[in-house]
């Protein structure tokens, strides 16, 4: 442990600052109430071909710069309202698209926000100079509506803490479902009996399905039911198995897009009013095998619901959902590796307290244990987590964040025990961020709030957001940040 000083941390600001861009834009099917669909698509159908001809040639004129592969989109929401068209000849590829333009807009994922950014190193790392380390930083883009979403940045950090920021590109781009990944049965059974939500029906949905299965087998076992007459089906049942299956999802990026122009948009109805404040780590697990996991909030307008993300390559990624008494509010943050055996996990059940919980399973939390409540006048309101714990020889090191009076915001710090990080071993009294005058005043005034860390060459690297509307990078020298720290008894 590092001799005690009352010497303050020297934290360096850095200049760069990651800013919102109004012009990366994505493309959603813009699809009105189901009586009005007829009307729009006789519309487009009365236009003469030469007339049709001209209008999509200048829909393409403004918009084809804009997306790499604008006819797919306007093919791919053609065929979500296709059904609607009346029977008649062949429509020409024109009309096609053209139909698919209308049921087409553009959606600008920064517009309001662009915040509360995490940092994991880049899982290539080769090619750089000696000292240097690549990363990754994931952030909330808020846009129209409030709708967040998880956006990408990637760069590297010289050996002497310079940061390189890669060139963002101008275009953006959601995932596909990969519809070709299969449920495992046990697992969704568990999940379904975490929920209470696992009876007759739900067995007899399961006993037709094999150990790993689709979402199409499993809707068509579902469907079997259904039309069985013979058989009373518990609608709530079927109900809980497709929103269980919905929540838990599979999706892929384009492997030759640049990792900025990938945006994580709300897909299943859990989190259709956003995305929010994922807590990305590298978790190595005991045979040395690297996962980034990152823990969400979901948002369906009513509700709060943590989720898992799970990738590899920041191509692939699995959703998951998290189940158990414990999985519940904001602010789940999880180890870079197992405790004890144990997967362990940084939340804070009751919105104001910090916590910790251990479990045998990585979807499930039943027991949470209080580690910390708020205790310095910055954050007598509530403390929370800053991402997951960072680990030195001298215990495992969290960015903690405190709300104070007038909802100021502060990130502090916190070190627990290695082997038992129910303990703390030393805090900061004071706050390691507080926000100055040019990062008070935004959407959110008064907030610095951080979703991660790292550490490079003895250093602490912190991206954080200021006042909920853009993000810069501070950092700090572990050494200095270690002895300023009070033991805790």
């Amino acid at each position: 442990m590092y001799k005690r000083t009352l010497s303050r941390p020297k934290v360096k600001r850095n200049r760069i600052k990651i800013v919102r861009n109004s012009s990366r834009v994505i493309t959603r099917a813009h699809i009105p109430d189901i009586s009005r669909i007829p009307k729009i698509i006789g519309r487009v159908l009365k236009l003469s071909e030469e007339s049709a001809e001209d209008l999509l040639l200048h829909i393409n004129h403004h918009f084809l710069a804009r997306h790499k592969d604008i006819e797919s989109i306007f093919t791919r929401n053609y065929g979500k309202v296709c059904q609607y068209i009346p029977e008649q000849p062949e429509l020409s590829k024109t009309k096609k698209l053209l139909i698919g333009a209308f049921f087409t807009m553009e959606y600008s994922i920064e517009s309001a926000a662009l915040f509360n950014p995490s940092i994991v190193p880049h899982p290539n790392q080769e090619g750089l100079p000696e000292g240097a380390i690549r990363f990754v930083m994931s952030l909330r883009a808020t846009g129209e509506g409030h709708i967040s979403s998880i956006v990408f940045r990637s760069g590297t950090i010289k050996a002497d803490h310079t940061f390189l920021i890669n060139q963002v590109s101008e275009y953006v781009d959601t995932p596909r479902i990969r519809h070709d990944q299969s449920y495992d049965r046990h697992l969704f059974q568990l999940k379904l009996e975490s929920m209470h939500a696992w009876n007759e029906t739900s067995i007899l949905v399961f006993e037709n399905l094999e150990t790993a299965f689709t979402f199409e087998e499993l809707k068509s076992c579902i469907v079997a039911l259904q039309v069985n007459t013979e058989l009373t089906i518990d609608k709530e049942a079927i109900k809980n198995i497709y929103w269980l299956a919905d929540s838990n999802y599979f999706i892929r990026f384009e492997p030759d897009h640049d990792i900025s122009e990938h945006v994580i948009f709300p897909l299943s109805e859990n989190e259709i009013r956003g995305i929010e404040d994922a807590r990305f780590v590298k978790f190595v697990d005991e045979k040395g095998k690297i996962t980034y996991y990152a823990t969400y909030t979901a948002y369906n307008g009513v509700c709060i619901l943590p989720q898992l993300l799970e990738t590899k390559d920041f191509i692939n990624f699995d959703i998951i959902t998290l189940n158990g008494k414990a999985a519940q509010n904001k602010g789940m943050a999880l180890f870079p590796r197992k405790v004890n055996g144990k997967y362990a996990m940084l939340s804070r059940i009751d919105g104001e307290n910090n916590y910790i919980m251990f479990s045998d399973h990585l979807h499930f939390w039943d027991e949470a244990i209080i580690i910390q409540q708020p205790a310095m006048p910055w954050e007598f309101f509530q403390i929370g987590n800053c991402g997951s714990p960072l680990e030195l020889d001298e215990g495992w090191l969290v960015l903690t964040h405190g709300v104070g009076a007038m909802r100021q915001y502060f990130i502090g710090a916190i070190l627990l025990d290695l082997e038992d990080p129910t303990k703390i071993i030393s805090r900061l009294e004071e706050p390691l961020l507080t926000p100055n005058e040019e990062e008070r005043e935004g959407y959110v005034p008064n907030v610095v709030y951080s979703c991660g860390a790292m550490i490079h060459n003895d250093r602490l690297i912190v991206p954080y957001a200021m006042s909920d509307i853009t993000s810069g990078i501070a950092t700090v020298g572990i050494s200095e940040l270690l002895a300023y720290m009070k033991p805790c008894s």
